[in-house]
């Protein structure tokens, strides 16, 4: 570490730290806004957001959303970062409403250590962000929310000013609710939203569930059954009212087994899978639905949809991480995510060093010279110790655009 570095960590000490005044200490504890927000106040009110370092912090977690790289769940990376050169890291992944997704930071040991977490909306437009939909407390490292809207999603960790070293980032994305038909899964799914009916007169507003008559229907949340009833194009039906305020509808039944007003909790059987009402000439399914006060009915595919895949298996040369490389051959690919079908960011050479932040299955995440980041298969890089270190334009552990 410098000594500009050194010299800044005892200011921020003192100035986030030390020597607060009973009064002071009373006020950060009814102190309502994000840690982040808080921590940047305090460094404000020393007058360190002046100082060099400080404008560069801010400036990689900036760019850590603007640029980061786009990934699919679920996903983990084991990141170095180094302590006396500001530094975040991000995440973009594609979100659908009914999934539930977590963001998690883990520094094994280490429980003292300030790690900034949040997720926002990464806007319509260009470069546009929205607003933060969730911010880790004080104390904690890791998200969880429900998206409100389709769209993509931008997550973010940055360590305390002058805090880098080894940790681990994860992300994944999870159905809210649970399969409502016992022993089937999303294979049984034969008839998606939006499907066309009666000649195109109307629209499938559920997906088609298929199973052998007398299967077990299972409520897919808690909740409260509203109408036990029957109807010509759902002939048996329940209906369910969910912790969220969601409408739930099961439709075709050969049987009804529960009562209005019940309480319910997922996994418990309220019906039987048949073919009444309008299904009478198609194999036995459950028509699912699910509707939205005020909007209707919704497309309750992604509220049971998991994401296939496991987190890949670390395959690389760990040690490695936080040191710099070079490409074996001309004509390397850096890619805008960790996956061979990732789009190509930049092609490079034996010529150009590139310092190792990060790794994921067999990929690399890698910083260019110019401070672009992105991902390099483990199998094209090799090592290169440098003496007099890269100079990087820019700050953040991110990938270019």
């Amino acid at each position: 570490m410098t000594l500009r570095a050194v010299g800044l960590a005892g200011a921020v000490a003192l100035a986030l730290g030390g020597c607060a005044r009973i009064d002071d200490l009373a006020d950060r504890l009814m102190d309502r806004r994000p840690p982040r927000e808080r921590y940047l106040a305090g460094l404000a009110a020393a007058g360190l957001d002046r100082h060099a370092l400080v404008r560069d912090w801010i400036a990689a977690g900036e760019r850590a959303l603007s640029d980061a790289p786009t990934v699919t769940s679920p996903h983990r990376e084991e990141v170095v970062l180094p302590d006396d050169q500001p530094a975040a890291i991000g995440l973009r992944i594609e979100l659908r409403r009914g999934q539930s997704v977590r963001f998690e930071v883990d520094l094994p040991g280490d429980t003292t250590s300030a790690i900034f977490v949040d997720a926002r909306p990464a806007g319509t437009t260009g470069d546009s962000l929205g607003q933060p939909v969730a911010e880790a407390d004080s104390g904690r490292r890791s998200v969880e929310f429900e998206p409100r809207r389709d769209g993509w999603y931008l997550f973010r960790a940055q360590p305390e000013l002058l805090r880098g070293g080894r940790f681990s980032v994860s992300l994944t994305v999870a159905p809210t609710l649970a399969f409502p038909v016992s022993g089937r899964g999303e294979r049984e799914i034969l008839s998606r939203w939006g499907a066309s009916r009666d000649g195109g007169r109307r629209r499938h507003h559920g997906i088609d569930i298929f199973a052998p008559r007398g299967t077990p229907v299972l409520a897919a949340s808690t909740g409260r059954v509203v109408e036990v009833g029957e109807n010509e194009l759902g002939g048996l039906v329940v209906w369910l009212r969910d912790e969220r305020g969601n409408a739930q509808y099961y439709a075709h039944l050969s049987a009804q087994l529960v009562a209005a007003g019940t309480t319910v909790a997922p996994g418990d059987t309220i019906g039987l899978v048949g073919n009444t009402g309008n299904a009478r000439t198609t194999p036995p399914h459950l028509h699912f639905g699910i509707y939205r006060r005020g909007e209707g009915p919704v497309d309750p595919f992604w509220f049971l949809h998991r994401p296939p895949g496991r987190i890949p298996a670390l395959d690389v040369d760990t040690t490695l991480l936080g040191g710099f490389a070079r490409p074996r051959l001309a004509g390397a690919v850096v890619r805008r995510g960790p996956r061979g079908d990732a789009d190509t960011l930049r092609v490079i050479g034996p010529a150009d060093s590139v310092r190792i932040v990060a790794a994921a299955g067999r990929w690399f995440r890698v910083q260019l010279a110019d401070g672009a980041q992105g991902f390099l298969a483990a199998r094209a890089a090799a090592p290169h110790p440098v003496a007099d270190p890269i100079t990087v334009q820019g700050t953040g552990v991110v990938a270019a655009p």
